[in-house]
């Protein structure tokens, strides 16, 4: 995927909520938004560089997106909304394995109390859920999700499961916007819960999945899986 235009370098210089940080452009502060609720603590350090990229809604109040920062010498893309996008694109591409050659594929499908990204119809089978989750951290060469509780994802891993007792498949995919990592893994100590939840709905028959991207200034895409480390 490229981005729409080229994003333009930025420094970081502190993060005032949840969704608004203050970056520095030629030497001038101004306010971005920030695409991601993750605590992100590893990458929003001052004085790191950063790309953004130009807002689209007029109604906006910030004229950025913070899309990219530089994590010792590595590009990690830390826009939570891209990873439906690069699965879409993967998914039609069918340079997706595990998943079979699809027929047509639906976005933002309510289920139950919830509204998972992707249903696909199969031409192998019955049609496949898929809810696909954003991650950023990494820790000794291991990607980990979340980096913080996350009850909405605790309910799509119980909605997908409730796919598979009601004779669909359903899989959830990690999308790790980084290459760096080596595996993935459920975060042992961010949300126990999540942890306890992903290895519940993988012996119920949710297929639990990992790609890594590759990140580069003016562009992303899947890059390769990555093995799932599930707990026992």
């Amino acid at each position: 995927m490229q981005f729409e235009q080229t994003p333009t370098p930025a420094v970081f210089v502190r993060r005032d909520n949840r969704f608004r940080v203050t970056v520095e452009v030629d030497g001038r502060e101004v306010q971005a938004h920030l695409p991601n609720s993750g605590r992100l603590t590893e990458l929003l350090i001052p004085g790191r560089q950063v790309w953004l990229g130009p807002a689209c809604a007029a109604a906006r109040r910030t004229g950025y997106d913070l899309l990219l920062v530089e994590h010792d010498g590595l590009l990690v893309s830390v826009d939570a909304r891209l990873p439906n996008r690069l699965l879409r694109e993967a998914l039609m591409a069918g340079g997706l394995p595990p998943f079979p050659e699809v027929s047509a594929l639906r976005s933002e499908v309510p289920r139950g109390a919830s509204r998972l990204d992707f249903l696909l119809d199969a031409t192998d089978g019955p049609p496949i859920w898929i809810e696909a989750k954003s991650v950023t951290l990494v820790e000794d060469d291991v990607a980990l999700f979340p980096d913080a509780p996350t009850a909405r994802g605790r309910r799509h891993l119980i909605e997908l499961q409730d796919a598979v007792a009601a004779g669909d498949r359903a899989a959830v995919v990690f999308v790790v916007q980084r290459d760096d990592a080596s595996a993935f893994a459920p975060h042992p100590m961010a949300d126990p819960a999540f942890r306890t939840e992903l290895r519940e709905a993988s012996r119920r028959g949710v297929s639990v999945h990992a790609v890594a991207c590759r990140v580069g200034v003016c562009s992303i895409e899947v890059s390769h899986p990555l093995p799932v480390l599930l707990p026992d």
